[in-house]
């Protein structure tokens, strides 16, 4: 049974920062691409950042500077460090891996960002 579990949501200051963890089980962790995902209320899930089996990284333009993504290999394990939290960061996080018709998903995690 595959299964990604994230945690490290909560609510954080402007400003802020926040490291978020998904925890996979069930796959063969170093054969995915991992992705983070966000959706905040009432709007549609966005892209946050990705990371190849090679380690290539991408972002979007919002979190570019402010975020990293990283991987651990030998934890089955995807990292979101975010740093300079904005309110507009404010939203669910998703972790996503996917590899050849594979697609699987997290149940998320809060993020706000609030004074």
């Amino acid at each position: 049974q595959v299964q990604l579990v994230e945690s490290g949501g909560g609510l954080v200051q402007p400003g802020g920062s926040l490291r978020l963890s998904c925890a996979a089980s069930g796959i063969i962790f170093s054969m995915y691409r991992l992705k983070w995902y966000r959706q905040a209320p009432g709007k549609q899930r966005e892209l946050v950042a990705v990371i190849t089996t090679t380690g290539s990284t991408n972002y979007a333009d919002s979190v570019k500077g402010r975020f990293t993504i990283s991987r651990d290999n030998a934890k089955n394990t995807v990292l979101l460090q975010m740093n300079s939290l904005k309110p507009e960061d404010t939203a669910v996080y998703y972790c996503n891996a996917d590899w050849d018709l594979r697609d699987y998903w997290g149940q998320g995690t809060q993020v706000t960002v609030s004074s």
